[in-house]
């Protein structure tokens, strides 16, 4: 997803914005790009922790076990040398998170699912003759078929 100090960039300005912990990162990354994309924890805890050696970012006293980070005066003043990144990179995740809405959408997810679910039961009923089976292989080619040829 990310390239090189990319994710570092994206990092810092999201603690930039306001002080966050690691999980906080992970749902903020997710919900710009709308969905698509979740960073892991096995890689946003290794970066804050690189921000944190480079003094780009500080630890803050919090309330959990959870430690929130702010952005130091050597963070901002990294942010403010590389804005046009930074700006870049915003455009490129909302751009990521349009794409996603577009090609993505919940009701198709689910009726995806809700057709997945009826068939697989119906499939593992013991009585189903293998002309049934046939007719529900049929009707599911037919149904993609169909959908292939929408414009």
């Amino acid at each position: 997803m990310f390239d090189g100090g990319e994710l570092r960039l994206v990092l810092l300005k999201l603690i930039a914005d306001e002080p966050r912990h690691g999980y906080d990162l992970i749902r903020r990354i997710e919900e710009l790009t709308g969905g698509a994309y979740a960073p892991s924890p096995g890689v946003i805890y290794p970066t804050i922790a690189l921000l944190d050696e480079m003094g780009l970012i500080a630890a803050r006293e919090s309330d959990g076990a959870r430690k929130r980070f702010a952005v130091t005066n050597d963070g901002m003043a990294h942010l403010t040398d590389h804005a046009g990144q930074v700006a870049a990179l915003a455009t490129r995740l909302a751009a990521l998170a349009e794409h996603h809405e577009r090609t993505d959408s919940e009701a198709a997810r689910r009726a995806m699912r809700n057709l997945g679910e009826v068939v697989r039961g119906k499939l593992r009923r013991e009585e189903l003759s293998e002309e049934r089976r046939y007719d529900i292989v049929a009707l599911i080619d037919e149904v993609a078929q169909k959908i292939e040829r929408l414009r």
